[in-house]
């Protein structure tokens, strides 16, 4: 593959600047997302397929992708969520004990358009500076007039719905179901290492569609609720908004992370906001208010929870905060059985500092 002369790809941006590349594989074709960037070295299999990413087209900034090939247990969801990938170098060949397959083998399967030999550095360096923003991805590298035209049709992302796009059709069971405790989880976009962690906390889980009522969670009899992450702009997913408010008023254990954590601060009548660029990465610090401790985290979203409004709140306490930017990254109520974080404790990729939190959560189950 890397021998064979390789077709000429665009990345075309809303504003109108194109980076050039090379199409990655025999694969043709054109793609549209709002352009972002991950910084993780690593996990580059779990990031493509994380729910979270749906309708996004990845930059890569490590300079190689591809170089420890796939297998088949690294990953979040049941196929590749993100639009498109864009790398600096895509290596065709692999090498790792555990790999059962090459990276371009496994785009293939998924339908994924990627495009290698972009200038990375300079492309994140101008969407750091000029803002996330709708792009296209293609091999017509002929037609940027007609691209230009099918651009300006896409949606934004801020006020748009994607968990529908990504959430369960129909409710499911993980876990061993003599398990000691109950939760009841709704599924904006999932991920399976989530489940994993609740699950092996000697808890059942019943999965939930995103636009599950209250009344069918309570059905299940569950001793917590569990929001998850998913993609998109929390404010127009009222029936979540909806379910968190009913546990909130029966003060029952809930717990959120990430668009779940966004969801418990529109409960509360705090707003969420667009940012000019998200968090997605591996090695983002946070602190813990409570404890003083530093935790570095994994971290992917591009819409944040107003922190004015959350200090505010007469019932809110902002637990934990980002050091970069000091945006709100936990909450918790004062007199309810409810707590969040902005990032992924589950990790995958990423470290394991915030493994407690789903030990929290158990805790206030068990209370």
């Amino acid at each position: 593959m890397k021998y064979q002369k390789r077709q000429k790809a665009i990345l075309l941006l809303a504003d109108g600047t194109i980076f050039h590349g090379k199409a990655v594989g025999n694969k043709q074709g054109t793609s549209f997302g709002e352009v972002c960037f991950n910084t993780g070295m690593t996990g580059y299999q779990e990031i493509f397929t994380d729910p979270s990413y749906y309708g996004q087209l990845m930059v890569a900034t490590n300079a190689h992708i591809g170089n420890y090939g796939t297998n088949a247990e690294e990953v979040e969801s049941d196929s590749i969520k993100i639009a498109g990938l864009i790398v600096k170098n895509f290596s065709y060949e692999y090498s790792r004990v555990d790999a059962d397959g090459s990276l371009e083998a496994f785009l293939d399967k998924n339908n994924l358009l990627a495009i290698s030999d972009v200038d990375t550095r300079a492309l994140v360096s101008y969407i750091r500076d000029n803002g996330a923003m709708n792009a296209v991805i293609s091999t017509e590298v002929d037609n940027i007039e007609g691209l230009k035209k099918q651009l300006a049709e896409v949606p934004n992302m801020e006020g748009l719905e994607l968990a529908s796009k990504v959430s369960t059709k129909e409710p499911y069971y993980y876990g061993d179901e003599n398990a000691t405790y109950k939760v009841a989880a709704l599924d904006i976009g999932i991920k399976k290492n989530i489940l994993r962690n609740i699950a092996k906390r000697d808890v059942y889980i019943k999965v939930f569609p995103y636009n599950a009522s209250f009344a069918d969670l309570e059905a299940f009899n569950p001793d917590g609720y569990f929001l998850s992450n998913g993609p998109g702009d929390p404010e127009p997913l009222v029936e979540a908004q909806e379910v968190a408010k009913e546990i909130i008023k029966r003060n029952l254990p809930l717990f959120g992370i990430c668009l779940g954590h966004q969801i418990i601060a529109r409960a509360n009548g705090v707003s969420t906001y667009k940012m000019h660029n998200g968090h997605r990465g591996i090695n983002h610090p946070v602190k813990n208010m409570i404890t003083g401790k530093g935790e570095i985290t994994s971290q992917n979203h591009g819409f944040a929870v107003n922190r004015e409004e959350a200090e505010a709140h007469p019932d809110l306490e902002v637990t934990h905060v980002h050091l970069n930017d000091n945006t709100v990254a936990g909450l918790a109520m004062k007199s309810k059985n409810c707590f969040s974080v902005q990032y992924h404790p589950e990790a995958s990729p990423g470290p394991h500092d915030s493994d407690y939190l789903f030990d929290q959560f158990i805790e206030n189950i068990k209370k």
